[in-house]
C-alpha cells in the first residue's frame, strides 16, 4: 500500500513508462481493491488537475465537482462510479501505450481466453512466471509492436509487480483480465456472483445430470441464466451470448469441465 504523505508519482509526466503506471496505480489504489473509487478517486482526480494545471485546486469548488463529473463521463467506460486499471490506462500517457496494446491484439474477450490457454497447459486458472515473458511477447507480436528484450523484461516484471502479490510465481487468469477492456472483461460480469466452492459444486452437479464431469454450451447457457436470475441481475441476451462464447474457448471440443468453470465462477483473484 503507498503512503498516503508520499507525493503522487509520475502524474507531471509526459508519458508513463510501464513500471511508472504502477506505481501511479498502486498509490491510488490505497486499499488494493482493483479501483479507484470513493475518496481514492477524489483524490486521484484532484492531483491530476494539479499536476495539469500546476496550480491547487478545491474540492469542495462546484467547478471541481463539474469538471469530475465530465472525467468520469469520459473515462467511466462502464459507468460504475469509478476507474478500473484497463480505464486509468486511457486516461494517462503511456510509453508505447503498454497496456493499451493488450487492445489492440485483443479485440473480445474470447482472443485473450485463447491466448491465455496456449500458456494455461493445465488449465489450473494460472500461468508460471516463467511462462509469462512468452505470453506477453505473443501479444506484443500480435499488436505489431516493436520491442528489445530489455523492454520486454521490463514489462513482464511490471505485470509481476501487478500480479503476483503473494510471490508464489503464478498469475492468475482473474487478475490479467484486468488488462482487457471493460466491457470486454467478462470475469468482471460475474462479480457480485462468485461462488463458494460448495454453491459451485452443487450448481455444476445440477447441470452434470450424468455426472461425466462436463456440460456443454446449452447447459452454460441455462447455468448462466439461473445465476443472473438467482442475483436478481437482470440478463441481456447478446451480453449472455458473449459470455458464453468467452467461457466456452475454455473448454475442450465443447466441453467445458468443472476446473475450467470454476475458474470463471468460483476462484477469487490469487492475493
Amino acid at each position: 500500500m503507498a503512503n498516503k504523505a508520499q507525493q503522487p508519482p509520475h502524474l507531471h509526466l509526459a508519458e508513463v513508462t510501464a513500471s511508472q503506471f504502477l506505481d501511479i496505480w498502486k498509490h491510488f489504489d490505497a486499499d488494493g481493491n482493483g479501483y479507484i473509487e470513493g475518496k481514492e478517486l477524489e483524490n486521484f482526480f484532484r492531483e491530476l488537475e494539479m499536476a495539469r494545471r500546476g496550480a491547487g485546486v478545491d474540492p469542495s469548488n462546484p467547478i471541481f465537482r463539474e469538471k469530475m463529473k465530465e472525467f468520469m463521463q469520459k473515462f467511466d467506460k462502464n459507468k460504475d462510479g469509478r476507474i478500473e486499471m484497463s480505464e486509468l490506462a486511457q486516461i494517462l500517457p503511456t510509453e508505447e501505450n503498454f497496456l493499451l496494446c493488450f487492445r489492440e491484439f485483443v479485440s473480445s474477450s474470447a482472443e485473450f481466453m485463447a491466448a491465455w490457454r496456449r500458456y494455461d497447459t493445465d488449465r489450473s486458472g494460472y500461468i508460471e512466471a516463467n511462462e509469462l515473458k512468452g505470453f506477453l511477447s505473443d501479444l506484443l507480436k500480435k499488436a505489431n509492436r516493436h520491442y528489445d528484450d530489455q523492454k520486454l523484461q521490463e514489462y513482464t516484471q511490471t505485470i509481476l509487480r501487478m500480479f503476483d502479490l503473494n510471490g508464489d510465481g503464478k498469475l492468475g487468469l482473474s487478475e490479467m483480465a484486468r488488462l482487457l477492456p471493460v466491457q470486454e472483461n467478462f470475469l468482471l460480469k460475474f462479480q457480485g456472483v462468485k461462488l463458494t466452492t460448495e454453491q459451485f459444486n452443487a450448481i455444476f452437479a445440477f447441470y452434470d445430470k450424468d455426472g461425466n464431469g462436463y456440460i456443454d454450451e446449452q447447459e452454460l447457457d441455462a447455468l448462466l441464466r439461473d445465476l443472473y436470475q438467482t442475483n436478481k441481475k437482470d440478463v441481456d441476451v447478446k451480453n449472455l451470448t458473449g459470455y458464453k462464447q468467452s467461457i466456452m474457448t475454455l473448454s475442450d471440443g465443447g466441453k467445458l469441465y468443472r476446473g475450467e468453470l470454476e475458474i470463471v465462477l468460483c476462484k477469487e483473484p490469487n492475493v
